[in-house]
């Protein structure tokens, strides 16, 4: 699967801005929080997640080349997608929104021209296949 960032030469009005609510409220309003684009239409955010990740008690390891730390989470709407350094890359269901939100430090990153431009500048664009060391 290969994440496109999508452009437009639109402007839009940001969306107002939300109240967070508790967990456990009104579903329809969680998953309205949900949706809403992090930085405006079509944002996809990065963070990396250096040590071992483990959903629901079983760890997680790359199916290409077996690693099993050293990810690139990815967000884009609603779905999280984990990237291994060899490039492989999958849809993960059982991590939310919520969790990539708790996951990124705070609201300053590195802007970069295209998906494909910042996955080559964090070394996740298939460059280290092969090379990964216990």
């Amino acid at each position: 699967m290969t994440l496109v960032l999508r452009t437009t030469t639109r402007t839009t009005e940001p969306a107002p801005a939300l109240p967070v609510l508790p967990t456990g409220t009104d579903p329809l309003l969680q998953l309205q929080a949900e949706t809403r684009p992090a930085d405006g239409p079509g944002a996809i955010r990065c963070v990396g997640h250096s040590r071992e990740l483990a959903l629901g008690g079983i760890p997680v390891m790359c199916s290409a080349c077996r690693a099993r730390r050293d990810w690139l989470l990815i967000n884009h709407g609603r779905n999280v997608w984990v990237r291994c350094r060899c490039g492989n890359q999958w849809l993960e269901p059982e991590i939310s929104r919520a969790d990539f939100d708790a996951l990124v430090g705070g609201p300053h990153g590195t802007t970069y021209p295209s998906v494909e431009a910042g996955l080559a500048a964090l070394g996740f664009d298939g460059a280290f296949a092969g090379i990964y060391l216990e």
